[in-house]
């Protein structure tokens, strides 16, 4: 079989890291989580100040930050998976807490992130052999890629899956918040000017809020089998 780009897109708290780690370990691919990218820099934004009283963003400063910024996957041999690092240090529990969550919509709106970021991503996996996850990967960072699914389910039932996660992780969560920024980022994410959540054409559509893992992964597994071949 060759190897083929897996472009996994949709909205926020759809599964799409899980299932997109679970798939690359599964076909031995390397997995890339783009979100994780946007999450850095919004952190970056918030430990600098860069988010005005007003809840604007001082664009210059997050481009001067960014400029210098190294933001880079590290593996984490206790987990098998890669942690998010920025400038040296392991952000991966910070980057997923709902401050980050909360105020990543609109940095991932800016031009010059999106630009940086894209281009980051674009290195990454020009090879093939990946399987990476975002929200314009199969329309903007590889609308070449042989396999692309976009995912999606009620904000509901996402809502009850990020409160969960969050518990279980010993976060402060609340459902009712979390139900809010769903709201609220789909509407960013799908509105904004550069680069907006769509489906591509050639994009199967996943709604996975009656399925399992075990079912999403079967799924995924025979698309992947049809299009590696």
């Amino acid at each position: 079989m060759k190897k083929i780009i897996i472009a996994i897109d949709g909205t926020s708290s759809t599964g799409k890291s899980s299932i997109a780690k679970k798939l690359a370990n599964k076909i031995g691919y390397t997995y890339i989580d783009t979100g994780a990218m946007y999450r850095a820099v919004t952190f970056l934004a918030l430990k600098n100040g860069v988010f005005r009283p007003d809840g604007s963003i001082d664009e210059n400063t997050l481009d001067s930050l960014l400029g210098k910024a190294k933001i880079e996957f590290r593996r984490n041999e206790a987990t098998s998976h890669s942690d998010m690092y920025l400038n040296g240090e392991n952000i991966e529990r910070d980057i997923r807490g709902m401050e980050v969550s909360s105020h990543v919509s609109p940095i991932a709106a800016i031009p010059f992130v999106r630009r940086q970021l894209v281009l980051q991503q674009q290195i990454m996996g020009k090879a093939g052999g990946i399987v990476m996850d975002g929200r314009d990967i199969g329309t903007v960072v590889f609308p070449q890629a042989e396999m692309k699914i976009f995912m999606t389910a009620s904000p509901e039932v996402r809502a009850q899956r990020r409160y969960k996660e969050l518990q279980e992780k010993g976060m402060p969560a609340s459902y009712d918040e979390i139900l809010k920024n769903i709201h609220d980022r789909d509407y960013i994410d799908s509105h904004r000017s550069v680069s907006p959540l769509k489906q591509a054409d050639d994009a199967y559509l996943m709604d996975n809020s009656d399925m399992t893992f075990d079912e999403e992964m079967d799924v995924l597994l025979k698309i992947f089998n049809d299009k590696a071949r």
